[in-house]
C-alpha cells in the first residue's frame, strides 16, 4: 500500500542500525530547548555514529521544535557536513510536517519505510495523529498486516505503553491495538519508539518494546510533572542477525 510502497534492500545477512530521535532543532544552530543547544547535541551524535560502522540510521521523529522549514534544512545540512556515510531513514513525530520531511529526502536521507535484508525487514510506522498524542489509523494497521510477512522489527514515534510520566497524556492512544496486532502477526521481534525522551524497556505479551532517549534533552522518569534533565545526548544501537537481536543505549555525557 501507499505508506510502504518504497523498499530499501541490503544484500547481507546482518543489519547494524542506530536509532536516534527527538532532535528538536531550530532554524539555526543557536536554538536551545530547555537550555540545551540541540544542534550541538545532534552534531556530536552524528560524529559518534560515524565511528560505529553502521548500515543505516533510523530517525524516530520530532525533528523540529520551532516548526520552520529552515529547521529541516538544518537537519539535512548537519547530516551532509558530518562524516556519517550510511543512509538515514525517518518516520514522523508529533512535531513534524510530512511534506517538509519528504522535501529533504534526497541523497543520504531516504524516505523508504520498508528496509529488507536477508533475514527480515524493518518497518517504519506513522503514529502521527491530529493532536500531540499518537494514533495509528485503521488503514495503516491494515497496511502493517499486509506487509508484515517475515521476521520484522518495527519503529514508531509515540510510546504505545504508559511510562508513568507526564508524556502519558500524549502517548499512542490506540497503543494496545497496535501491540496486539504486532503480536498476533507472530513475526515481529521488537518495537522501538522515541517521544518519551529517555530509555525504557517493556514487555507486552511476548513482544519487547524499547524506548530510545533523545539526542536533545531527557525528561525525568517517574514524575507526573514535566521535568527536564541534561544528561547529554542518547541513542540506541541495534544489531540484528538470524540468531539474535541485540540492542544497547549509548550516552554522550555532557
Amino acid at each position: 500500500m501507499a505508506w510502504f510502497k518504497d523498499t530499501y534492500l541490503f544484500n547481507q545477512a546482518q543489519l547494524k542500525l542506530a536509532h536516534i530521535t527527538d532532535t528538536h532543532l531550530f532554524e539555526n544552530t543557536n536554538g536551545e530547548y530547555f537550555a540545551v543547544n540541540t544542534a550541538t547535541h545532534f552534531k556530536r551524535v552524528l560524529a559518534n555514529l560515524a565511528q560505529a560502522n553502521l548500515d543505516a540510521v533510523v530517525f524516530g521523529g520530532d525533528l523540529t521544535q520551532d516548526h520552520t522549514f529552515a529547521s529541516y534544512e538544518l537537519f539535512a545540512t548537519l547530516v551532509a557536513e558530518s562524516t556519517l556515510n550510511c543512509p538515514i531513514f525517518w518516520l514522523p513525530g508529533n512535531h513534524d510536517d510530512l511534506d517538509y520531511l519528504h522535501e529533504i529526502s534526497q541523497g543520504q536521507i531516504v524516505a523508504a519505510k520498508k528496509i529488507h535484508f536477508e533475514h527480515g525487514q524493518v518497518l517504519l510506522l506513522n503514529s502521527k495523529g491530529p493532536t500531540p498524542a499518537g494514533w495509528v489509523a485503521k488503514e495503516h494497521l491494515q497496511e502493517i498486516e499486509e506487509h508484515c510477512c517475515k521476521p520484522s522489527i518495527v519503529f514508531c514515534h509515540h510510546n504505545p505503553l504508559p511510562i508513568e510520566g507526564y508524556l502519558d497524556k500524549h502517548m499512542l492512544e490506540n497503543g494496545p491495538q497496535l501491540l496486539n496486532c504486532l503480536v498476533d502477526l507472530q513475526c515481529v521481534e521488537a518495537l522501538f519508539h522515541g517521544h518519551v525522551h529517555h530509555d525504557y524497556e517493556f514487555r507486552f505479551r511476548d513482544l519487547s518494546v524499547y524506548a530510545t532517549p533523545a539526542t536533545s534533552v531527557q525528561f525525568k522518569k517517574q514524575t507526573r510533572d514535566w521535568q527536564q534533565e541534561n544528561l547529554g545526548a542518547g541513542y540506541r544501537l541495534i544489531n540484528w542477525t538470524e540468531a539474535a537481536l541485540d540492542t544497547e543505549v549509548k550516552w554522550l555525557t555532557k
